[in-house]
């Protein structure tokens, strides 16, 4: 392993406590808030989705910590793994275009498509991972004028707000990985 895998690692120890417990705090607010008001009702099934992605989002960054020891990587993979959860969440409770029954959301998930593809593409090196989080700025870009073609927002509505939010995340991501892929090339561990 790279010069910098020592660095991060102890980083990454210290911070994985944090990220298990913030998820399992993150699937006991949702019961805390049904014993408060009646406007959360939520089922077994509920609970279950969320479980499952506060689990898929945590598992992508301990994978993350393993594929790299550079903080770069390990930052940049928690930015593009928690960009995806709240893209999934969002859309899931209240919907990006209109509401979440709009099936003008898919385009959001096509998105996470084109960097789930690009990850298994790139084998998960950080060269290929910055190229993935730019094509996904780019899908998500395409996607917006999509939308925005066909009627489903307005220039003044969510769509652009939303659009200028991820890309720039997407993009924050990407200059991660690019830097991880730098620290690489100078430890010889591309």
């Amino acid at each position: 392993m790279a010069g910098a895998d020592i660095e991060a690692r102890p980083r990454w120890r210290r911070l994985r406590i944090a990220v298990w417990m913030g998820a399992a705090l993150m699937l006991l607010l949702p019961a805390m808030a049904m014993q408060l008001t009646d406007a959360m009702n939520w089922g077994p099934g509920d609970f279950a989705v969320l479980g499952a992605m506060l689990l898929g989002a945590a598992g992508a960054l301990e994978l993350a910590a393993r594929f790299s020891g550079s903080g770069a990587y390990l930052a940049a993979g928690g930015i593009a793994v928690g960009t995806a959860f709240l893209v999934i969440v969002v859309n899931l409770a209240v919907g990006i275009v209109g509401s979440e029954a709009n099936p003008a959301n898919l385009l959001f998930a096509g998105v996470l498509g084109v960097g789930i593809v690009g990850a298994f593409a790139a084998r998960f090196r950080p060269r290929g991972m910055a190229l993935a989080l730019v094509a996904m700025a780019g899908a998500q870009i395409l996607f917006a004028i999509i939308a925005l073609l066909a009627g489903l927002g307005t220039i003044h509505g969510t769509i652009p707000v939303v659009t200028i939010l991820l890309v720039t995340l997407w993009l924050a991501s990407a200059l991660l990985f690019r830097k991880a892929a730098q620290e690489g090339d100078r430890t010889g561990a591309a």
